[in-house]
């Protein structure tokens, strides 16, 4: 028993110096990552919207530049969405963003509760959107983004968790997923149009586990052994933490609805390139773990708007 709590204490410990250093992230802005042939050209390509307009953690010039720059550099045309959800706002968009949103309650308190981030009548609104044709990608990381996006998440039936998902052996919540043993699955996202594009790992780093409905299809599956924390303050465990078996749940998965496609996440940080703490320590696509994550990222926006198909 005093070895549990030791290692319990340990793993606390670990987990409140690493919610420390993601305090401190920033924007890698000096990080370039190899491209292929971009899908479109330059400034012809797709309308992506990112959302700014829910006290997001990440926006386009803020934690998400390295992630607009990069879908610049493919073609797309990248805006921020500085407005509620409406049809008027999403009609000229092909691809909408939400990344780590929040209620203003928990903008600078990372405790529970943790209420939607979108009223019933903007959920509404993306749903009949996506039901027409638009593409939805949707991340929430940990405690308390997973709550704040999880009634926009139940909408197209996914169950976020609003929790941590870390490995209690190591004390890491950086994950790397592979091909070859079936935690990252063989889609035409993780297959690309071409050799070149092939993806065989990817790595997330510390978020949330979900379900997903009937007829969704798993990107990126928890394997055995990891656990799945429920505390009610961001980054603060103890040995009465809930906590539950994470093997099964995902970071990422895909669906269609209606005429459009959803992509959803449990990990931000995957999709662009950071530096925390003192050390500037990597921490995204940028990272030495992380070689796949963009050509990943390129792939998720071109399954989204059909450079990528299901067949």
């Amino acid at each position: 028993m005093a070895d549990r709590h030791q290692a319990l204490a340990v793993l606390a410990a670990a987990i409140v110096c690493a919610g420390t250093l993601n305090a401190q992230q920033v924007a890698d802005t000096v990080f370039q990552p190899r491209l292929g042939a971009p899908a479109f050209e330059a400034e012809r390509g797709p309308i992506v919207l990112i959302d700014e307009a829910h006290h997001n953690f990440h926006t386009a010039e803020g934690r998400y530049s390295p992630f607009a720059q990069l879908l610049r550099r493919d073609g797309y045309v990248v805006q921020p969405g500085k407005s509620d959800f409406s049809a008027r706002l999403l009609r000229p968009a092909k691809v909408l963003v939400v990344a780590n949103a929040l209620a203003a309650r928990n903008q600078k308190d990372w405790t529970v509760p943790t209420p939607s981030a979108f009223n019933a009548k903007e959920i509404r609104a993306v749903h009949d959107w996506v039901e027409n044709g638009g593409s939805l990608l949707l991340i929430a990381d940990h405690l308390p983004f997973g709550g704040a996006a999880a009634d926009l998440a139940a909408s197209f039936g996914v169950g976020f968790t609003n929790g941590f998902v870390l490995d209690s052996s190591t004390t890491r919540g950086l994950i790397t997923v592979r091909r070859g043993d079936g935690s990252l699955a063989s889609h035409p996202i993780t297959n690309g149009r071409n050799a070149a594009e092939r993806v065989d790992s990817v790595t997330t780093f510390t978020g949330q586990g979900f379900p997903l409905p009937a007829g969704g299809t798993a990107l990126i599956t928890v394997r055995p052994g990891w656990v799945l924390f429920l505390p009610d303050t961001a980054w603060r465990f103890s040995s009465a933490t809930p906590r539950k078996s994470a093997a099964g749940l995902l970071q990422g998965g895909v669906l269609r609805v209606g005429k459009g496609r959803v992509a959803v996440f449990g990990e931000a940080a995957m999709f662009s390139a950071q530096v925390a703490g003192p050390a500037r320590r990597p921490m995204g696509f940028n990272s030495p773990e992380a070689a796949q994550n963009a050509q990943f990222v390129l792939n998720v926006m071109h399954w989204l708007t059909g450079v990528l198909n299901d067949q």
